[in-house]
C-alpha cells in the first residue's frame, strides 16, 4: 500500500513543535539563536514582505476584472456583495473584540534591544492617509491601505476603458500568475522560516509562548462560533425569514467536508447541494456561492483580528482606536481580495500587520497552528456563503410575490 505523504502543513506543524524542543534546549544560551538561527527567519519574513504589495496589487485588480458581470445579474450582485461586505466587517469587529477580552492571557515577549510601536494618527489622519498622493512611495514603503487603493483605481480604470484594455487585462492576468507561483515558492519555505523563528523565540521566552499558543487558538474559536450563530442565525432569521435551526441542520454534511478539507472551493459543490436544501434557488446559488469561495471570507477576517491583537500583545504594542479602525478596514479588504490557495492567509495577515506598523515576524508565532486556525474559518466561509444563497433567494421571492399582485 503507497504511504500517504505529508502536506504542507504537516510539514509546518512538525517545524514548530521541533523548532519548541530545540528553543527548550538553548533557554540557557539564548544570544546563539538570536546571532545564527534568527537572521534564516528573518530572510522568510523579508521574503514575506517582498511578496505581499505585488499579491495584494494583482489579486485586487484581477477580482474587479473577472466580476465585471455582476452588472449582468442587476440588483443580485449588488445586495450579494453589500452581504458578503457587512458580515465581513461585523467578523472583524468580532475577531478584534474577543481577542481584546482574551488580552489578559496573552503573553508579553521579551524583546530586549529592540522596540516596537505601531503606527499613529488620530482617526481622521487615518481616513486622509488611506489615499495617495504618490504612485510610487506607497509602494516602496508596503504603505497597504494606500496600495488598496491605487490597486482599486487601476481596476477601475481598466474596466471603465472596455475592451481597448484588453492587453492590459492580459497582462494582469499573467503577472498575477507568475507572482502567485513565486508565492507558493515562498510558502513552501514555511517550515524551515517557522522552525527558526520558533527556536529564537523560546530561547528567549521561555515555554510561556508554547501555551499562549492554546488561547489564541480559543479566542479565535469563539470568535467563529459566535459569528456563526449570532450573526448567520439573525440575518437568516431577520432577512431570509427561515428557520436558523433548519438552516444549520441542512448544512452539516458541507460543515463536516469544509472542516476536514480546509477548502471553500473544494465544498463548493456540497455548499451547493446543501444551501439548495435550505432554500435557495439554484439560479441564484450558482453566481452567489462561487463569488463567495472567492471574495466572502469572514473566518479569515476573525483570525487577522485575533492574530493582531495577538501579535501586538507578545511585542507590548498598544493599539489606539484610530490603529483599531484601521485594521478593520485592512482586514475586510484583505479578506475580500484573499487568494483562494493554502497560505494565503497569512500573506494577507502580513499586510494588515504593516498597516499598523506591528513586526511581520510575529506571523512565526502562530503560523504553526495555522491550520487549526484554517479548520475554522473555512468552515465559517462556506456557511457565510450558503447564508447569503438562502437569504437572497428568499428576497427575490418575497419581490417577485409582489410584483405578481
Amino acid at each position: 500500500m503507497k504511504k500517504k505523504k505529508l502536506n504542507l502543513a504537516g510539514y509546518i506543524f512538525i517545524a514548530m513543535v521541533a523548532g519548541i524542543l530545540v528553543g527548550l534546549c538553548f533557554i540557557k544560551s539564548p544570544q546563539f539563536t538570536t546571532d545564527y538561527i534568527k537572521p534564516i527567519g528573518t530572510i522568510f519574513i523579508n521574503l514575506l514582505k517582498f511578496i505581499v504589495v505585488p499579491i495584494v496589487i494583482l489579486s485586487l485588480i484581477d477580482g474587479m476584472i473577472s466580476m465585471k458581470d455582476i452588472k449582468k445579474v442587476g440588483s443580485i450582485g449588488w445586495k450579494t456583495i453589500l452581504y458578503y461586505t457587512g458580515t465581513t466587517i461585523v467578523a472583524i469587529i468580532i475577531g478584534l473584540s474577543v481577542a481584546l477580552i482574551f488580552k489578559g492571557a496573552f503573553p508579553i515577549l521579551d524583546t530586549t534591544g529592540a522596540e516596537y510601536s505601531a503606527s499613529t494618527s488620530n482617526l481622521m489622519d487615518t481616513i486622509v492617509n488611506i489615499f495617495p498622493s504618490n504612485f510610487w512611495q506607497p509602494l516602496v514603503n508596503a504603505t497597504m491601505l494606500q496600495v488598496i487603493v491605487i490597486a482599486l483605481l487601476l481596476g477601475a480604470g481598466i474596466l471603465l476603458v472596455g475592451d481597448e484594455a484588453k492587453p492590459v487585462v492580459e497582462l494582469i492576468n499573467s503577472l498575477y500568475k507568475v507572482f502567485m507561483k513565486i508565492m507558493m515558492l515562498i510558502i513552501n519555505c514555511s517550515p524551515i522560516g517557522v522552525f527558526c523563528i520558533m527556536v529564537n523565540v523560546v530561547a528567549v521566552n521561555g515555554p510561556k509562548i508554547v501555551g499562549s499558543l492554546a488561547i489564541v487558538l480559543a479566542a479565535a474559536y469563539v470568535g467563529y462560533i459566535i459569528h456563526m450563530l449570532v450573526v448567520y442565525s439573525a440575518t437568516i432569521k431577520g432577512i431570509g425569514k427561515s428557520s436558523p435551526v433548519d438552516f444549520f441542520k441542512n448544512m452539516i454534511p458541507a460543515i463536516i467536508f469544509a472542516f476536514t478539507s480546509t477548502s471553500s472551493v473544494a465544498t463548493l459543490p456540497l455548499t451547493k447541494e446543501c444551501s439548495e436544501k435550505c432554500g435557495a434557488n439554484p439560479e441564484y446559488s450558482s453566481f452567489i456561492l462561487p463569488l463567495g469561495a472567492t471574495v466572502n471570507m469572514d473566518g479569515t477576517a476573525i483570525y487577522m483580528g485575533v492574530a493582531t491583537i495577538f501579535i501586538a500583545t507578545c511585542y507590548n504594542v498598544e493599539l489606539t482606536i484610530a490603529q483599531l479602525v484601521s485594521v478593520i478596514i485592512t482586514a475586510t479588504l484583505a479578506s475580500i481580495g484573499t487568494a483562494g490557495v493554502s497560505g494565503a492567509g497569512m500573506i494577507m495577515l502580513t499586510m494588515v500587520l504593516e498597516s499598523v506598523g506591528l513586526p511581520v515576524e510575529g506571523i512565526g508565532l502562530i503560523y504553526g497552528v495555522d491550520k487549526i486556525f484554517d479548520m475554522g474559518r473555512t468552515t465559517l466561509n462556506i456557511v457565510g456563503d450558503a447564508s447569503c444563497a438562502v437569504i437572497i433567494s428568499k428576497i427575490e421571492e418575497r419581490r417577485a410575490a409582489k410584483q405578481k399582485k
